[in-house]
C-alpha cells in the first residue's frame, strides 16, 4: 500500500498547499471522511459537474488518490509533467478493448493497495443531473475485491462552470457515503445484468448524496445530441429490455463507444 510518502512529488506538494486556500475560499464543507479506509484499497465513485471535483473531491482525503487519464495527454510536455506530477495513471485507449485496459489498470492501481477515483458518468453532467453510470467501476471493484464508497459533490458547477477559468467563491460540499460491499456478485461479475443491478445500485447511492436528479441515459449520448432527455424520463423498462440492453451497454463500455472525453 503507497502512502502520501509515495506519492508524486507535486501532489504531495499541492496536497499541502491547496487545502489551506482553497477550503475557506469555497467554504467547503466535508462529511463523512471517515468512511475512507486508512489503508486498504477502495474505489472512490462520484458525480461530476466541473472540472475541479478532481481538486476538491481528494484534496482533503489523508492519502493519494490516484485517477485515470488519457494516454494522449502524456504526448506533449505542458501536460504530461501536471498529469504526471499529480497522480494520475496513463490508459492507452487506440484500438479495440478500450474499455479493458482501462479496467487493467484500475485494477492494478487497486492491487498496489491504493484509492482510485473515477466518474461513473464518464464525463461531466450536461445539465446539473446525475446521468446513468457505466458499469466499469464496479467490474474494477469486483476484480480487486475492494469496496466502492459512494461519493458526492455539491455546488462545484457554481464554482467553476463548464468553460470559466476562474473559479468563483460559492460554497462546496464533498461527501463520502458509506462503503458499498459488493461481493456478493463476485462469483457473477461476468453477467452483464449483474454489473447494471450492482452500478444502479451504486447511482442510487451517488442520487442520495448529490441530491440530483436521475437521468437513465449517457451524460456522453445527451452531449453528442444522440438522445434528448427534454421530455419527461421514461419509466423503467422491463426485465427482458434491460437485459438486452444492460448486455448491449457492457459491450459499448468495452469498445469505448459511451466514452467522453
Amino acid at each position: 500500500m503507497a502512502g502520501m510518502s509515495d506519492a508524486p512529488r507535486m501532489y504531495r506538494v499541492l496536497r499541502r498547499a491547496i487545502p489551506p486556500v482553497a477550503n475557506p475560499y469555497f467554504h467547503l464543507r466535508v462529511e463523512g471522511l471517515d468512511n475512507v479506509p486508512d489503508r486498504q484499497p477502495a474505489i472512490l465513485a462520484c458525480n461530476h459537474l466541473s472540472f475541479i471535483d478532481s481538486i476538491v473531491l481528494p484534496m482533503n482525503v489523508p492519502r493519494p488518490v490516484y485517477f485515470l487519464g488519457k494516454a494522449d495527454y502524456w504526448d506533449s510536455w505542458r501536460t504530461r509533467w501536471f498529469f504526471q506530477g499529480t497522480g494520475v495513471v496513463p490508459v492507452h485507449r487506440g484500438g479495440d478493448g478500450k474499455g479493458e485496459d482501462s479496467l487493467r489498470t484500475g485494477v492494478e492501481i487497486l492491487g498496489q493497495g491504493d484509492l482510485l477515483g473515477i466518474y461513473p458518468e464518464g464525463t461531466r453532467s450536461p445539465d446539473g443531473r446525475l446521468y446513468r453510470g457505466k458499469t466499469g467501476p464496479v467490474r474494477m471493484a469486483l476484480e480487486a475485491d475492494v469496496p466502492v464508497i459512494p461519493c458526492a459533490v455539491l455546488g462545484t458547477e457554481r464554482a467553476l462552470p463548464t468553460g470559466a477559468y476562474r473559479p468563483r467563491r460559492e460554497p462546496v460540499t464533498v461527501r463520502y457515503g458509506q462503503p458499498l460491499h459488493l461481493s456478493r456478485y463476485r462469483e457473477r461479475r461476468h453477467d452483464p445484468f449483474v454489473l447494471r443491478s450492482a452500478t444502479d445500485e451504486l447511482m442510487y447511492e451517488i442520487m442520495l448524496l448529490s441530491e440530483q436528479e436521475y437521468v437513465d441515459e449517457y451524460a456522453a449520448k445527451v452531449k453528442s445530441g444522440a438522445v434528448d432527455v427534454s421530455s419527461d424520463i421514461a419509466d423503467p423498462a422491463p426485465p427482458q429490455v434491460a437485459q438486452e440492453a444492460a448486455e448491449q451497454d457492457t459491450q459499448d463500455e468495452e469498445r469505448g463507444e459511451s466514452r467522453a472525453s
